[in-house]
C-alpha cells in the first residue's frame, strides 16, 4: 500500500494528513478555511487519492500559515507514500477547461523540486481568502513532494474557475505521474537508476 500519515505541529499550526495514492478519491478535510477545503477536495477527487486533512492554525492572524503548512504536510505525505518511486510513470500533464477558463499543469516526480507559476488573479480575495496564498500552497506542495511542477492559466476571467482549474489540472497530472507502469517492472524511471540529485 502506497500510503503515509504525517503530523506537523508548530507554534502556528497543528496539522495531520493521511494520504493513500491508490485510493478512490475519498476525502475528509477540515482546515477551517471553507474555499481551501473545497479545492483540496477537488484535488483528492481528481487525483484519485484518499486524503484526510485536519488543520488548526492561527487564523486569527491570517490564513497564510495554515495554507502553506498544509501544502508542506501533503507534500511530505506524498513523498513518503511514493518512497523510492520505483515503477512509476514519473511524468504527468493535464489541460482542464472550466467554463470560460483553461488551465494546464505538467509535473515531473524528479526529487528535484521546482515551481513555475504562471497564474494571475484580477481579484485579491475569493471570499475571505487571499488569492496570493494559492501560489504558497502549490510551492509548498511541490518543494516537499519532490515535484518539478509547472502550472499555467492560459485564459479565464472568473477567479473561482481559474483557481479550481489549476487544482484539477495539477491533480490529474499527479494522478498520471504516480501511476505504476507495468512495463517498468519496478525499475526507477531514470537512466541514473535513482531519482534526485
Amino acid at each position: 500500500m502506497r500510503a503515509a500519515t504525517v503530523e506537523r505541529k508548530t507554534r502556528e499550526t497543528d496539522i495531520f494528513v493521511a494520504l493513500e495514492l491508490d485510493g478512490t478519491g475519498d476525502y475528509d478535510i477540515d482546515t477551517g478555511i471553507g474555499f481551501f477545503d473545497h479545492m483540496l477536495e477537488a484535488f483528492a477527487k481528481h487525483a484519485m487519492l484518499d486524503l484526510k486533512v485536519r488543520a488548526e492554525g492561527d487564523l486569527h492572524i491570517d490564513m497564510h500559515h495554515t495554507v502553506e503548512d498544509v501544502g508542506i504536510v501533503i507534500g511530505q505525505a506524498a513523498a513518503q507514500a511514493l518512497g523510492d518511486c520505483a515503477g512509476i510513470v514519473r511524468f504527468g500533464h493535464a489541460c482542464i477547461p472550466m467554463d470560460e477558463t483553461l488551465s494546464r499543469a505538467a509535473l515531473d516526480i524528479s526529487k528535484r523540486p521546482y515551481l513555475v507559476w504562471k497564474v494571475n488573479f484580477e481579484r485579491p480575495k475569493i471570499g475571505e481568502m487571499d488569492t496570493e496564498l494559492f501560489k504558497e500552497w502549490f510551492h509548498a506542495f511541490a518543494m516537499n513532494g519532490g515535484l518539478c511542477l509547472h502550472v499555467e492559466n492560459i485564459y479565464g476571467a472568473n477567479t473561482h474557475h481559474i483557481i479550481e482549474s489549476c487544482f484539477k489540472a495539477t491533480a490529474r497530472a499527479f494522478r498520471m505521474a504516480v501511476a505504476l507502469d507495468p512495463r517498468a517492472e519496478g525499475a526507477a524511471p531514470s537512466t541514473k537508476g535513482v531519482l534526485g540529485g
